[in-house]
């Protein structure tokens, strides 16, 4: 939590003195925009840091034929699983439903049954969520634009 300190302390004066309403109406906004960041970055397959996501890994040859017609995390990305919320303390955005097992398994690179007949995989760490810097100027300019 270190990295969020020096951005507390700037803004805490003048967030404070916000009602309720319209902290909670800022964080609403603040996790729309950090939702959208969020999907535009996995949709380029990328974390945080900038780094692409490790690849699928290959499929063997005896299988049924056919390719992967969806880039990774597709449907994850969207609206229906990927929640944004403002509370008057806090923005959140969250994966909702089974939906976040898959996400947290893809998040810390653990190990999971692709169905209830096959072996442990070892997933490989594929951060979803994340903050960047990139974040830290959006919550900026929001701030900056709902104060003034």
């Amino acid at each position: 939590m270190s990295e969020f300190k020096p951005f507390d302390d700037r803004l805490a004066g003048l967030i404070g003195a916000l009602s309720p309403a319209g902290r909670r109406k800022l964080a609403a906004q603040i996790a729309k925009e950090l939702r959208k960041a969020q999907q535009q970055r996995i949709k380029q397959q990328k974390a945080p840091d900038g780094k692409p996501y490790q690849a699928r890994k290959r499929q063997p040859l005896r299988t049924k034929s056919g390719r992967i017609k969806r880039a990774m995390f597709q449907k994850l990305r969207t609206s229906r699983y990927m929640k944004a919320s403002g509370q008057k303390d806090a923005a959140v955005v969250e994966f909702t439903g089974k939906v976040q097992r898959i996400a947290q398994i893809h998040q810390y690179g653990l190990k999971d049954r692709p169905n209830q007949f096959s072996q442990d995989v070892q997933y490989p760490e594929r951060q979803l969520l994340g903050y960047s810097g990139v974040d830290s100027e959006i919550i900026h300019k929001l701030i900056a634009n709902h104060l003034s």
